[in-house]
């Protein structure tokens, strides 16, 4: 199963929920299963199968998730194929459920659980057609563009006060902005949140856990750098933060690795940096979407380098993940970040230009994020590589951030 989150924020910037995107079959290897062979499985929800197999901690830590369900899937025994407390769910439904009779009453029902309910892809033609699907809803996703707001927010307000809006959508930071700026909607979705800012600041916040374990490994005698290394390459900020100081070093020579660029500095400088840029920040709030977006880019690039046959180069292909929102953290296009370091050559040109041997890996990462599941299945055929090892590599990376963001 091809499976991955999409961000749900509100006007804050804060997520408040992740909806769960996923597809059961690589239709480009099995071109059958678009005929009737589709439907296999079909009598189970996907999502919840997730959830159950990993835990809903694990994909949404302390938020609602979004469950698609299908025409079929939504009269399936929910409750037995997921553990999960009904209120963190969120069916995600369609129009490709009928308002008819006997799906109405299957709502009333999911809803009787303890089960929240959204809808989404209706056009404004459908609205009076499903009234009665409306009055049970909790969340409404529209499309921005093809939704006026302005008009959304009266008409649902007066008929279906109790549903909250979602703009879908949403390609840019401005269009969020201007969006937040008219009110109505309470969830905002979309590419905006990676695109590079024009104004104000977004400070990405380093992750609590890796301050607490450096100040104690270089506090304790004689410590291993390339261990120091390692943790500091789990978080954004401080890698930046590093690289930054050895850039005036890596005159001749580019840096291909955390580790690399550590034993620039030399445990002593390594040991004074980390007392003075940590000491002052361990109260920094949890990690932005940013920093979460880069930590999942990079842990499953990582995991995908053996497929692409990479493996020696799983350090380059980390730090090429977690640079991959620079831009979007120093406010600037991707080539000017990248010149304020020393990275290796292959990591810019897969950066800035998509090419080298490192690009292939990026973008499959990029487009599987934006559940492109065509392009991903067509990039999984050309490189044979097998629908168990991605979702392996995906599930891993999830595995991998929750226990790097979990207190401990």
């Amino acid at each position: 199963m091809l499976l991955t989150l999409i961000p749900l924020f509100d006007e804050n910037m804060t997520v408040s929920a992740y909806s769960i995107f996923s597809q059961k079959h690589n239709y480009f290897l099995n071109p059958m299963l678009l005929g009737t062979g589709q439907n296999d499985g079909a009598v189970r929800v996907a999502g919840l199968e997730l959830i159950q197999n990993i835990g809903i901690e694990t994909l949404a830590d302390g938020k609602e998730i979004f469950v698609p369900v299908t025409n079929m899937s939504i009269f399936s025994d929910v409750e037995n194929q997921c553990s999960a407390a009904p209120e963190r769910i969120v069916f995600l439904l369609d129009n490709t459920i009928p308002p008819i009779e006997m799906y109405i009453e299957r709502l009333k029902q999911l809803r009787d659980m303890g089960y929240k309910l959204a809808i989404r892809k209706l056009s404004v033609a459908e609205f009076e057609n499903y009234r009665e699907i409306l009055a049970l809803m909790d969340y409404v996703l529209l499309n921005n563009r093809k939704i006026a707001i302005d008009k959304a927010k009266i008409y649902f307000g007066k008929l279906y006060p109790n549903a909250k809006l979602c703009a879908g959508n949403i390609s840019e930071m401005e269009t969020f902005e201007n969006l937040k700026e008219d009110g109505g909607y309470s969830l905002y979705e979309g590419r905006f949140y990676r695109m590079p800012l024009t104004k104000g600041s977004n400070k990405v916040a380093p992750l609590k856990m890796n301050y607490i374990q450096l100040l104690n490994i270089v506090n304790d005698g004689d410590f291993d750098l390339q261990k120091a290394a390692d943790i500091i390459g789990r978080d954004t900020a401080l890698t930046i933060s590093l690289l930054k100081i050895v850039n005036r070093m890596a005159i001749n020579s580019g840096i291909n690795s955390i580790r690399h660029a550590a034993a620039m500095l030399g445990q002593k400088e390594l040991k004074k940096w980390i007392n003075t840029a940590v000491a002052g920040q361990l109260y920094a709030d949890k990690p932005s979407e940013v920093t979460r977006l880069s930590l999942l880019r990079a842990k499953f690039a990582e995991n995908m380098a053996e497929s692409y046959k990479l493996a020696i180069r799983k350090d380059e292909l980390f730090l090429m993940g977690l640079f991959s929102v620079l831009d979007v953290i120093l406010e600037c296009p991707m080539a000017e970040a990248l010149e304020m370091m020393k990275v290796d050559g292959d990591i810019k040109k897969a950066l800035v230009e998509r090419t080298g041997p490192l690009a292939p890996i990026l973008d499959f990462v990029m487009q599987y994020e934006d559940a492109n599941w065509q392009e991903v299945s067509r990039q999984m055929l050309l490189e044979n590589i097998t629908m168990e090892t991605v979702q392996k590599a995906y599930t891993d990376t999830l595995l991998w951030y929750k226990e790097l963001t979990t207190d401990k």
